[in-house]
């Protein structure tokens, strides 16, 4: 039988330590609970918000709806010759499961180590890192329809993936819940060295054939000097999104400033780096209040104790106008706002 509860806090359940309460709140362990849980009318009628590891996510005010937190767990994988087909409950981890692939030699993942949150939400946001997206090595996702009560299967092409982006965050958005993913990986490497910081510390360890285990080492060393630790300091990783712009603009932005820090985003566009456009507004380290960008990483948002999810979000704005004002470069917030 699904426990409800009434008036729960949400500090311990999202990064941010943002401390709000939620008129309702479950926990699903299996997808059976899914099914009981909508089979009575009065929840689909309620605003709903689905938690993993709640580590994407600004939570601004008392949710006055029903929160459902997502624990089904569990890992499975099939070989086929040098194919790995990897399985994980919607509530495992994700850096588990990266870790769980690493030390099993199944290569694809080892980029996207130490990345917060939930497998479960690795699809909705097309998660990223270090030269490698959750689409580089995605197979299927089973979810749920909250309308139909069915379950179903959505492939590479149903979820019409984009930069940090797919279909659950666009037209499916609350429509489905996320149960399982299935990974493709593979026992034949293919080490992806695109960024110069994973070249660089693999150069200091004179590594010079990296395994998947040395590239996820380093780019958990990398993660760790950079971005400061949720159980430290309350925080949601990368708050805004790198922007990307038409190479006619980028080139005009250079001119301006020959600095820029850029990387080639394929179709005639340009990614730009947002944690250097922000440094360059003198963000970098900055407290106001409670609240402040990372001494380490000027992208990431902090909670100093006792911020409200308004005192981030005003910020946030903040920083937004700044950049805008400077570069003519509108910045977009990566994390989910729930207001």
């Amino acid at each position: 039988m699904l426990q409800i509860q009434e008036n729960i806090s949400l500090k311990n359940f999202n990064t941010f330590g943002i401390d709000v309460n939620a008129r309702y709140f479950v926990e699903i362990n299996h997808e059976d609970d899914l099914t009981e849980l909508f089979a009575d009318e009065q929840w689909k009628q309620l605003p709903r918000l689905v938690l993993g590891g709640g580590s994407n996510m600004l939570l601004v005010n008392n949710f006055d709806g029903l929160v459902i937190r997502l624990n089904i767990r569990g890992i499975e994988h099939r070989i086929n010759h040098e194919d790995v087909f990897v399985e994980a409950g919607a509530g495992e981890v994700w850096n588990d499961l990266v870790n769980y692939c690493v030390d099993h030699g199944y290569a694809g993942m080892e980029n996207l180590t130490l990345i917060p949150g939930s497998v479960g939400a690795s699809p909705i946001q097309n998660i990223g890192a270090y030269g490698v997206e959750l689409k580089d090595v995605f197979e299927s996702c089973r979810a749920f329809e909250i309308a139909t009560g069915a379950f179903k299967v959505f492939t590479k092409a149903d979820c019409k993936f984009g930069y940090r982006e797919s279909v659950f965050k666009s037209e499916l958005a609350g429509q489905y819940i996320i149960t399982s993913v299935k990974f493709h990986l593979s026992l034949k490497p293919n080490i992806n060295l695109k960024y110069g910081a994973i070249e660089q510390e693999l150069a200091n360890r004179d590594i010079t054939e990296p395994t998947i285990k040395d590239v996820s080492q380093v780019v958990a060393h990398i993660r760790v000097s950079k971005l400061p630790d949720p159980s430290t300091i309350g925080n949601a990783g990368s708050f805004f999104k790198n922007p990307v712009i038409g190479l006619g603009e980028f080139q005009a932005l250079q001119q301006q400033f020959p600095d820029v820090v850029n990387y080639p985003a394929g179709d005639g566009q340009v990614k730009l780096a947002a944690g250097w456009l922000i440094e360059q507004c003198g963000w970098k380290g900055k407290i106001v209040g409670n609240t402040g960008t990372w001494k380490n990483q000027a992208l990431v948002l902090v909670n100093h104790g006792g911020a409200t999810g308004e005192e981030v979000y005003n910020f946030s704005s903040q920083i937004i106008d700044s950049v805008y004002h400077k570069f003519g470069v509108t910045l977009q917030r990566e994390v989910n706002i729930i207001q």
